[in-house]
């Protein structure tokens, strides 16, 4: 798996190491509807491509991922079409990485945030600068956290802290979600993070994989099963709030750096 899409850039190393790299940095590399279903369809591809053993996530300039694209949320406010394309890509992303039976690692050298914090929480192993904040902020912008945070927090960090860090859209610091168990490995400096990830990747790759991809299987059936609890009321709510008046006050509110006023409508 080689190549240049649009929205991430691919590249596999002769040991069976695929890393997908978001390269949108001009624009923080928000997830747009094209970005989740690129992909979701490349960690597909890597589930059935027996060359590829472990795939890394990495991402270009000083933020790992902002989260959604502001303008694809206006979008799907007004229009019922572009509403329905946004969850199905959302789900699409979700079953993507339940579906996958390579590990993944997450190079997280800069801020998490939204969604982009829980595509980091849906990898196997989480490696972060100590200084970069991981949040899921959807409730700040007036939406159900519906797009994967109600299912891997709890997972993370157990019921009471998801609560309440999703409740409040309050950020983390690397170094407290290494405490709190967000984070399986912490570094000093962003530009260690890629290297490090990229060891424990090819440690990985040189392990037998019928026992890594077996072990993997295994343990996605228990995300499953969590998966099953929640996920598509999440979804279900979060298409509501889609159209709510608070969202585009949400938005409103962060572009003009105020307090919102929100009226639950």
């Amino acid at each position: 798996m080689n190549g240049s899409y649009e929205a991430v850039s691919v590249a596999t190393t002769p040991s069976g190491v695929c890393e997908i790299t978001l390269n949108r940095p001009d624009v923080f590399n928000r997830f747009d509807n094209l970005l989740q279903l690129q992909m979701g369809s490349l960690l597909a591809d890597a589930s059935d491509d027996p060359a590829v053993r472990v795939v890394v996530i990495a991402s270009t300039g000083k933020v790992f991922s902002a989260g959604g694209d502001f303008a694809l949320m206006q979008a799907a406010h007004d229009d019922a079409q572009v509403r329905r394309d946004t969850v199905d890509a959302g789900r699409q992303l979700l079953r993507a990485f339940r579906e996958l039976d390579k590990p993944v690692i997450a190079a997280v050298q800069g801020a998490a945030i939204g969604l982009g914090a829980t595509v980091a929480l849906l990898c196997d192993v989480i490696v972060a600068a100590r200084k970069v904040k991981l949040a899921d902020t959807h409730v700040q912008l007036g939406l159900v956290a519906g797009d994967g945070g109600c299912l891997v927090w709890p997972q993370a960090v157990g019921m009471p802290r998801a609560r309440r860090h999703l409740l409040t859209g309050d950020p983390l610091d690397a170094g407290m979600a290494w405490q709190l168990g967000l984070v399986t490995d912490l570094v000093h400096e962003p530009g260690d993070v890629l290297p490090f990830a990229r060891a424990i990747a090819e440690r990985i790759a040189a392990l037998p994989p019928l026992a890594v991809q077996g072990t993997k299987r295994a343990l996605n059936h228990v995300t499953a099963q969590r998966a099953d609890e929640v996920v598509d009321l999440a979804f279900e709510l979060e298409d509501r709030t889609l159209v709510s008046d608070d969202l585009l006050e949400g938005i409103a509110s962060f572009r003009e750096n105020r307090p919102g006023v929100f009226r639950g409508r």
